[in-house]
């Protein structure tokens, strides 16, 4: 009943949009938000300084390279802006930002739709479990409809239009596809799931994934390790109750195959599997950048290491005691 409730709302009236996080990601999603006549506003929590220099730049994002459209609105954020009336808030800043948006979306109304674009998962020690984005920001926040939104997309590529493919999950699919009609475009396209759980477990694992496969390119052994990733991945779907045919969808084969080509994961695993630590491997060539699996290694180590049957998934184990330990990688 509850999405029934404001499911007619949702549809007639979604024109305001909110994206919290001016990072690569959350600024490239307005583009499409944009050329389907929404109202769209971008906020950055982390980043005083964010308005000010797209401003000075005349809107040009220094990552993306490319201009923003005079349509977007800039905002500081604040719990006003949150307590404006938005159709849709969307979720873009990274995994260690996720509590801080919970506890401040405390303030906005329980039905307003959330949609979730950050890739990760959360340990909750106290319960000795993990947690996916969308039950953590649930179990803080209060709010009752959230979706979420992965896949095999690229910042830079959405940013120049070229063309890419996300899914959305929602228990309810049929609200899930009207996010799709107020975002997709002929260069954007949507699929659609119910298994909310099964694509947030993939999308956030096959960082880790990603960086293994990174490491086989100097020994000529990518394509193996990809195989047996996928196996990982499979078995890791069914103990975390994900669908295990997600694992074969955009969420899962779909965005390992696009990170492993040449992301930030597959670039430092590369240089862990030439017998680099991770320590040495950021700080000599990868000093600015943000490596989302080692992220989410730290977060999700003292369940892993304590719960996975290494027989089960050997590689996991195996990068997240590498990294941990900061030595170098066996293969």
């Amino acid at each position: 009943m509850l999405y029934l409730q404001f499911d007619f709302e949702f549809l007639i009236n979604m024109k305001k949009i909110l994206v919290i996080g001016g990072g690569a990601m959350g600024s490239a999603f307005t583009i499409p938000c944009l050329e389907n006549k929404n109202h769209v506003t971008i906020t950055e929590p982390y980043s005083k300084n964010f308005i000010r220099d797209l401003s000075s730049k005349k809107r040009f994002h220094s990552t993306l390279k490319v201009k923003l459209s005079k349509k977007l609105k800039f905002k500081k954020f604040s719990k006003n802006l949150l307590r404006e009336r938005f159709d849709l808030i969307v979720i873009a800043v990274s995994l260690p930002g996720i509590d801080f948006i919970g506890k401040e979306l405390k303030d906005i109304n329980v039905k307003t739709p959330i949609l979730v674009l950050t890739k990760g998962l959360k340990y909750e020690k106290k319960s000795n479990r993990i947690l996916t984005i969308s039950e953590q920001l649930r179990k803080v926040s209060g709010t009752r409809n959230i979706s979420v939104l992965k896949g095999p997309c690229l910042a830079k590529e959405l940013a120049r239009k070229n063309p890419t493919s996300v899914v959305i999950a929602n228990k309810s699919i049929n609200f899930a596809k009207k996010i799709g009609k107020r975002i997709s475009t002929k260069y954007y396209l949507t699929e659609f799931s119910k298994d909310v759980i099964g694509v947030e477990v993939c999308s956030a694992i096959k960082n880790i994934y990603s960086m293994i496969i990174g490491s086989g390119q100097s020994l000529n052994i990518s394509s193996n390790l990809f195989q047996k990733s996928i196996i990982e991945m499979r078995y890791l779907m069914k103990y975390f109750k994900g669908k295990e045919e997600t694992t074969l969808g955009l969420a899962g084969i779909g965005d390992l195959y696009v990170s492993a080509a040449g992301g930030r994961n597959s670039k430092m695993g590369n240089y862990l599997g030439k017998g680099y630590t991770f320590k040495t491997a950021k700080k000599k060539f990868m000093p600015n950048d943000t490596v989302e699996g080692e992220q989410l290694v730290r977060e999700i180590a003292p369940f892993v290491l304590k719960k996975i049957n290494k027989s089960k998934a050997p590689l996991m184990i195996n990068l997240i005691r590498t990294i941990i330990k900061n030595k170098k990688l066996k293969i």
